[in-house]
């Protein structure tokens, strides 16, 4: 054969050769020599690459300078907040950035997205939450977890916790308490001789507020602080974020506050009732007491039991006190009335000896109704009997006119007890006025 022939041959096996291609599913054909690199065998090589050597127990940059992770946070929502247990519950998305000089690779591709699959593979910081009492990661459909790597080896690693985090409520001023709940965080091993914690910038942010649930409280802001934890292992970067909270006043108000007014006027209804309505007066205080003492207890429901009185504590108790007082007076003006019916003690000389013995010296229509002017006015008689007798009044109170001017009653006060009750229509009012004034102007405003 002439040499042409088999360079015509040689020609068409070349051709053949570089025409032939591979049939792929629906019909799709690719041409093995033209058809690039795909983005998927561009980032399973690069992957691939960076962990053939990679030792995920060692932090990135040991033994030559400090790790430095840039924090940032972002809130999902608030509460609720527990009084009792001193806690709070938080959601959040955490998110933690720092360089790994080994990840970094060179390709077309600026990013990596990886999912939490990548996460297990290389080095994570330790940090932990310290005052968490617990804390679960969410990990429904998949774990809320998320990996990029840039192709510097910069890494931004971010997950999603819901936190019951301690927070110790200084309650004094409860209701009207305002708190800041933090939220703590640092490494567990690592010294900041070895991981830095800094935080970014707009490192703590919010989700709309509406679907919180707060309910008792009020979001005032937040605010983030650094710190240096000095311990026996070493010393360690904290990161704290304050939560500001302040409580609302509705719910005590209309189960405390206003019950407590009201039966406190309720007791008050007694000074209006006759002085020998002892059953009606007497029902009167005895019930209010006891609705005061069931408000008490069921106020402090709300609350743990701490040893220092809170500002609830200070008005209920004066409530009580007021109610209580009120049941008092109605005892004290019952014992005078009644002693103002027993025989008067006169002096009578014998011929032999001295004596005291006792004599009625009042006639015997004198046993009338309590409210009845005529029975006063010879009860006055015998007041005045015995003053002029000479005796000493050696009470602190003096119940008759005559006797007021003796020097027996300097530094005393002149009060008739027998209108006891006019006396308490006005000063139970007028004092607990005073003390609303007091209190709510001292605990709202000072």
């Amino acid at each position: 054969m002439s040499p042409k022939f088999w360079a015509y041959l040689s020609l068409l096996s070349v051709f053949q050769t570089c025409t032939q291609t591979v049939v792929y599913d629906e019909d799709v054909t690719v041409n093995q020599m033209l058809a690039p690199k795909t983005h998927e065998t561009d980032a399973t090589e690069i992957l691939n690459n960076l962990l053939k050597e990679y030792d995920k127990k060692l932090r990135p940059d040991i033994g030559v300078k400090p790790t430095v992770i840039g924090v940032d946070i972002f809130v999902n929502s608030i509460g609720p907040v527990s009084s009792i247990d001193m806690e709070y519950q938080i959601d959040i998305i955490f998110a933690q950035t720092w360089t790994d000089s080994r990840l970094s690779y060179n390709s077309t591709m600026k990013i990596l997205t990886l999912n939490s699959n990548m996460v297990g593979l290389i080095w994570l910081p330790d940090t932990i939450f310290r005052n968490s009492k617990n804390a679960e990661a969410h990990w429904i459909t998949m774990p809320n977890q998320l990996l990029r790597i840039w192709n510097d080896g910069k890494i931004l690693y971010t997950l999603r916790l819901t936190i019951n985090a301690e927070c110790q409520l200084q309650l004094h001023n409860f209701p009207m308490d305002h708190h800041s709940c933090p939220l703590i965080f640092s490494s567990y091993g690592y010294p900041r001789d070895e991981l830095i914690y800094k935080w970014r910038r707009n490192s703590v942010e919010a989700s709309d507020q509406k679907s919180w649930r707060l309910y008792q409280f009020d979001f005032r802001g937040l605010r983030n602080t650094s710190d240096i934890l000095k311990t026996s292992t070493g010393d360690y970067v904290v990161m704290t974020v304050y939560f500001d909270l302040s409580r609302r006043m509705g719910y005590f108000t209309i189960q405390t506050y206003i019950p407590c007014i009201l039966t406190v006027v309720l007791s008050w209804v007694s000074f209006w009732i006759k002085k020998d309505a002892t059953p009606a007066r007497t029902a009167l205080g005895i019930t209010t007491v006891l609705t005061m003492t069931t408000l008490s207890s069921v106020a402090r429901t709300s609350l743990p039991r701490v040893s220092y009185v809170t500002a609830m504590d200070l008005f209920v108790t004066v409530c009580f006190l007021f109610v209580f007082a009120a049941l008092m007076e109605y005892a004290t003006l019952n014992y005078y009335s009644a002693s103002a019916r027993r025989p008067v003690l006169s002096k009578m000389t014998h011929d032999s000896s001295s004596s005291y013995l006792w004599l009625d010296i009042r006639p015997p229509h004198t046993v009338i109704a309590l409210n009845n002017a005529m029975y006063w006015r010879e009860f006055e008689d015998a007041c005045v009997y015995e003053c002029l007798d000479g005796k000493d009044c050696q009470s602190f109170f003096c119940c008759y006119e005559e006797c007021k001017d003796g020097g027996w009653r300097k530094g005393r006060i002149h009060l008739d007890l027998l209108d006891l009750d006019a006396y308490a229509r006005v000063f139970f009012p007028t004092s607990f006025l005073l003390f609303n004034v007091v209190y709510w102007v001292g605990y709202l405003y000072l």
